[in-house]
């Protein structure tokens, strides 16, 4: 029988797939990264979050894994080149939150467009600035989304009712354009993009992809936003693009630390500077964080788990 250590907090839907297809599995969400190896060698899947990364230290420790499976979207906490070196398969589950992340970024991008953080501000210190808070409607706009998965795509389909010209960006992929979103070349998003959404995982192509000179690109000042991961886009960057007129707004789910207790002093300083301008809107790591995909995470992930052990 096949057996699964679950190491964070679940969904109560992934035990009734479980249950169902006879998979034994050991629910510990209160687990230390520190007691993990001592438990993870006689398992045959390990089921996680965001509690630890997984490398070289724990994969050596579990002769009989076959699969890690990933709560979530992104994997860069998870070591893939050992994974397909010792064939263990990696799963995750992008379906499950990617309605979350779309409407999520549709939000912060409407909010930095109406000033709705800044006039709500102003009106509770009895402010009634309407002039200064005149919005912008999205609909005269042309939306640049880089990277055009699950994320990227249901952000897309949520534009197509506000009427603005959507081009997508996936150097992954080939012949991705589709009702939605018209396939682009970043040239192309540089020349006509008013709004820029990040929707890439975190490897090492992309982290720090997003550098001066890649702003400088951009024939007009954009909204950024970033609902992928903060590593794509440094504070630096952010900073720079915004004192330069580079960015207009940005919407920040993710940042390059997010540990902010452990900033640089460069990154410190940034942030600090960054908190207190207007212009930038900030949420913690929650675009794809909602209740609802709570539980189709761990849905989409029971059956990806059962089809895998069925083959």
């Amino acid at each position: 029988m096949t057996k699964v250590l679950i190491i964070d907090k679940l969904h109560e839907s992934i035990f009734s797939i479980f249950d169902s297809a006879n998979i034994e599995y050991t629910y510990t969400p209160d687990i230390t990264p520190a007691e993990v190896p001592d438990k993870i060698k006689d398992y045959n899947g390990l089921v996680l979050r965001s509690k630890m990364k997984v490398g070289l230290d724990l994969l050596d420790l579990a002769p009989k894994l076959r699969f890690i499976a990933r709560a979530g979207a992104g994997v860069d906490e998870i070591d893939e080149e050992y994974l397909k070196r010792r064939q263990i398969t990696l799963l995750n589950a992008p379906e499950g939150n990617m309605d979350a992340v779309g409407e999520h970024t549709t939000a912060m991008l409407l909010c930095l467009m109406n000033y709705l953080h800044v006039g709500n501000n102003e009106v509770r210190q009895k402010l009634w600035q309407r002039e200064e808070n005149r919005g912008h409607e999205l609909s005269t706009r042309t939306v640049g989304i880089i990277g055009y998965g699950h994320m990227g795509q249901a952000f897309a389909k949520r534009l197509i009712g506000f009427g603005c010209k959507v081009l997508a960006y996936d150097n992954g992929k080939e012949n991705y354009g589709d009702e939605y979103a018209q396939e682009a070349t970043l040239e192309q998003i540089q020349n006509e993009a008013d709004v820029l959404s990040f929707h890439i995982p975190l490897n090492k192509e992309n982290k720090h992809l997003v550098s001066q000179d890649y702003l400088g690109g951009f024939k007009k000042p954009i909204y950024l936003i970033n609902l992928a991961r903060g590593e794509v886009i440094p504070f630096s960057t952010i900073e720079w693009g915004l004192d330069n007129g580079k960015i207009l707004a940005a919407g920040l789910d993710v940042l390059e630390n997010e540990k902010l207790n452990t900033l640089t002093p460069e990154q410190d300083r940034i942030f600090k500077k960054l908190s207190q301008d207007s212009r930038v809107l900030f949420t913690p790591h929650v675009g794809g964080w909602s209740f609802e995909s709570y539980e189709k995470i761990s849905t989409v992930l029971g059956r990806k788990i059962v089809n895998l052990l069925n083959k």
